[in-house]
Parts: C-alpha cells; sequence; structure tokens
C-alpha cells in the first residue's frame, strides 16, 4: 500500500505514545484519533498504572476523543494504533463507527483485523469500516520485542 505522508505522521504520533507506554512499564502500544485532518486525541496501554483490564491505548484514545467532541460516534475519523486491536478494541471501534483503522504489527496471538480473527468482516458487528495494517510494522514490532525481552 502506498501510505501518505498523514498516515506516517501520524504512525510516528503514535509511535511516540508507545514509547511513553513502555517507559511506564506498560506494554508499549499507542493510539491517536484523527478527524478533519487533525489529531483529536491520543493515548497508550494504562492497563498497569490503572489497574483496568479496558486500558488498553485504543479504547482510552476513543474515550478522549468522544469526550472532545461531544459524541460517542466519531464518525468519518481514523485511529492510528501501533498494535493490531484484539476483540475488545474492535467492539470499541465499530461502536464508535470509526471509519478506518491504520495498524502498525500485526498480532498473531490476539490480533482481530486478520491475524486471528478478522472481525471487520463479521456479521456481528453492525458497522463496517475500513483496515490497512502494516505501517511502520517493523518499529512497532521492535518496541515490542525490546519491551518483552527486557522482562525476560
Amino acid at each position: 500500500m502506498d501510505w501518505s505522508e498523514q498516515d506516517v505522521a501520524c504512525m510516528r504520533a503514535a509511535l511516540a505514545e508507545a514509547a511513553a507506554a513502555s517507559d511506564d512499564g506498560e506494554v508499549p502500544v499507542g493510539a491517536v484519533v484523527v478527524a478533519g485532518g487533525a489529531i483529536i486525541a491520543s493515548a497508550h496501554n494504562r492497563t498497569i498504572v490503572d489497574a483496568d483490564p479496558a486500558g488498553h491505548a485504543e479504547l482510552l484514545a476513543l474515550r478522549s476523543a468522544a469526550a472532545a467532541v461531544g459524541n460517542h460516534r466519531l464518525v468519518g475519523a481514523t485511529l492510528y494504533v501501533t498494535l493490531e486491536p484484539c476483540v475488545m478494541c474492535v467492539g470499541a471501534i465499530a461502536q464508535a463507527r470509526i471509519a478506518r483503522v491504520v495498524f502498525g504489527a500485526y498480532d498473531a496471538k490476539a490480533g482481530a483485523l486478520g491475524s486471528v480473527e478478522d472481525l471487520a468482516e463479521s456479521r456481528a458487528l453492525n458497522h463496517r469500516f475500513e483496515v490497512n495494517g502494516g505501517l511502520l510494522a517493523d518499529e512497532s514490532g521492535e518496541l515490542l520485542k525490546a519491551f518483552f525481552a527486557e522482562r525476560r
């Protein structure tokens, strides 16, 4: 796929969030939400810091974006995330009515947008969105590898 300059810049912003997660001792995943050509929200994993099993970067970014626009629907927005979203996050993406998801590294263990499951094509979800994976996948993957290598 030919990535736009905006795609690359937004994924770099998500990577900066992922690095912040790692600094906090969290699995390094970062996310940003873009609407109207601008980043309206960004977040990183906070499951440990907040003692919140739902503290995934995607969910936190979606919550922040919804608060920023004053609506739980983020119609037309794009979510950039450094790791392929899990089942829980894909459900929230559909509920938020995100138009497009761009992710970095594929997740062979829990990825729900093509690796383990492909919920973007599931009849169980009443919203369809575009999925583009692999943007800056090597950089995203290296952050994850380094994080887990440090813990072994």
